[in-house]
């Protein structure tokens, strides 16, 4: 596999807005949040939970945008099923979008539903031509209906599909040239599924169109006998802060956040969280505040 040229000392710019450090707004600090403007760059924002029209998600995501750049991340969009795309769905999607005017839209490379039915899971695709054909074109559709450019997320898997012709990071590379979208790129999950199925992290960094990284997600997870498990349950490890010094060496500055779904610390210990990215991001590239991004328009509207 033919790897991009090493840009280490010489950033590649990204088609989204760089907006520094960011989290995951989670209910356990929706009041702090909105009460005391903590210092965080941004706060990623779960699409689905602030969908509903009024009462206290409106509040909340209002006060939040009011005080802070802000994306948000779905986890319903199920981009890579057979299924027809969700047509209520992208209404109420771009409905929020339209209002909150996030600085991207973001969902998961996967599949979560079949015959009308959602698993509630983010389940594996098969990595081949077909399969690359028919996400793209499902992309082109959705990016159509919101108006504005996504980025997929690459999920941690367990299991490899029967049948594949290329990598995941072949995939996910091709994918966003082909739909012309941008990725998220969980490092962790890198992290996981390369220890799951014996493959070289770095060469998944290595592949990956450095202007489409538009944000990177950092969390931490278990082991579970031979198996690594994305449970965002813990802090970051050192082999995957080691992953994302990497990733930096190689793109520059991306805006990226910490990510945790359960046992959800305090504020405070996030933030601690944060200091960490911030010295890692100055460790590598020596810089903690220049922009690594193109205008934030670049983002918000396709093409």
């Amino acid at each position: 596999m033919k790897k991009q040229e090493d840009t280490s000392g010489t950033p590649t710019p990204s088609l989204f807005p760089y907006l520094g450090r960011g989290l995951g707004l989670r209910r356990e600090h929706y009041h702090q949040v909105t009460t005391e403007t903590p210092p965080v760059d941004w706060f990623e924002l779960i699409s689905e939970n602030f969908m509903v029209p009024g009462g206290n998600p409106r509040r909340v995501w209002e006060s939040v945008r009011r005080d802070y750049p802000v994306v948000l991340h779905g986890v319903s969009l199920s981009i890579g099923a057979e299924d027809p795309l969700n047509a209520d769905y992208l209404k109420r999607l771009r409905d929020l979008a339209d209002e909150v005017q996030p600085a991207w839209v973001s969902d998961h490379l996967c599949w979560g539903t079949a015959h009308g039915i959602y698993a509630h899971d983010l389940l594996p695709l098969a990595n081949t031509q077909a399969t690359l054909n028919h996400v793209a074109a499902r992309v082109a559709h959705v990016q159509g209906a919101l108006g504005r450019r996504i980025l997929l997320e690459n999920p941690s898997t367990y299991m490899a599909l029967k049948g594949a012709d290329m990598s995941e990071w072949e995939f996910l590379a091709a994918l966003a040239k082909q739909a012309d979208c941008g990725i998220l790129l969980d490092v962790n999950n890198v992290f996981v599924s390369a220890h799951n199925h014996g493959f070289d992290a770095r060469a998944y960094i290595d592949a990956m169109p450095a202007e489409r990284i538009g944000q990177i997600h950092l969390a931490g997870h278990s082991i579970e006998g031979p198996l690594r498990i994305d449970t965002h349950d813990n802090f970051v490890c050192d082999e995957v802060w080691s992953l994302y010094e990497y990733a930096l060496s190689r793109w520059g500055l991306r805006s990226a956040m910490i990510e945790w779904d359960a046992d959800v610390p305090s504020l405070e210990t996030l933030q601690g969280e944060l200091a960490e990215v911030r010295a890692r991001d100055e460790k590598v590239t020596g810089n903690v505040s220049s922009s690594a991004s193109s205008s934030p328009a670049a983002a918000r509207r396709v093409g």
